[in-house]
């Protein structure tokens, strides 16, 4: 009984440093790999601002006013170290195709989305500026949702009801699968902006904007010139906090790395234990 205990507790230590090593460097390839997807140089700019853990984080939230169009518009005129930005307006609708429907989120975008984005039409096209000045009634689906709403037929051309309202379909998405949190980043729609807070939610509030650093050497430098720009149009004195979070790509997989080290460092504790307890035993 002791010989086996002692091997058992050898196998688990073993099989928990082989597992720790295994999970550590598939998390930080997942976690570079989605960065590579999304853009070394991308940043983000949220309306408010939180204190999570000493990492300052955008809210995002619906009920803070803090974050402009003209906010950004000043961004992507005045900042030189940023090529391109756009607003962001999130929504949850039910589209409705015939007789099916499909619960998503609805993310009300400029028309340079995709470039700031790293990511490409499939099928169709996306919404022009055109279509964001007069906001217009078109929407591009993500391949789950032309999956689901569409099977086996072209999405481009035909109706979808969003907030019953009916939508004019002028693109779909490149798939783009799981995110690192296994959430389907294929389950979403794209229209104008303008569109979205007028005839969607019925709000001007902006949650986030994305901008692009015109390098990725740049991202920091054209995180500080937002941070000064906006504290200076916002009127904010020395000794007020932020009203609004910038990150950057960067700073996220940090974060991120730090949760999958939480989880390595288990790891190592319960294979450190096992070992113990199986030289003990042989011992």
């Amino acid at each position: 009984m002791r010989a086996m205990l002692t091997m058992l507790g050898i196998i688990i230590g073993v099989s928990a440093v082989i597992a720790m090593v295994s999970i550590g460097q598939g998390a930080q390839a997942s976690v570079q790999a989605q960065i590579q997807s999304i853009g070394t140089n991308l940043l983000f700019v949220s309306a408010g601002a939180q204190n999570v853990g000493g990492v300052r984080s955008g809210t995002g939230d619906t009920g803070t006013n803090t974050l402009t169009v003209e906010d950004l518009d000043a961004i992507k005129r005045e900042v030189p170290s940023v090529s391109m930005v756009t607003p962001a307006v999130n929504a949850r609708s039910q589209l409705v195709s015939g007789n099916m429907n499909w619960n998503t989120s609805v993310q009300g975008v400029s028309e340079q989305y995709p470039e700031v984005r790293k990511w490409t039409v499939q099928n169709g096209s996306f919404f022009t500026d055109a279509d964001v000045r007069t906001a217009a009634r078109v929407i591009v689906v993500g391949q789950t949702i032309a999956d689901n709403l569409f099977p086996g037929s072209d999405p481009v051309g035909q109706t979808l009801r969003v907030a019953n309202l009916p939508f004019t379909v002028v693109g779909v998405m490149a798939r783009k699968g799981q995110d690192q949190q296994g959430r389907d980043q294929d389950d979403i729609a794209f229209s104008p902006y303008t569109t979205v807070q007028k005839k969607v939610l019925g709000s001007p509030r902006l949650q986030i904007g994305y901008a692009s650093a015109i390098s990725q050497d740049a991202t920091y430098t054209a995180q500080q010139q937002i941070t000064d720009l906006l504290r200076q149009r916002h009127k904010l004195t020395a000794a007020e906090p932020d009203d609004f979070s910038v990150r950057n790509m960067t700073d996220i997989a940090e974060a991120a790395n730090a949760t999958n080290n939480t989880m390595t460092i288990l790891l190592a504790c319960i294979a450190s234990v096992s070992l113990l307890v199986g030289g003990i035993g042989i011992m």
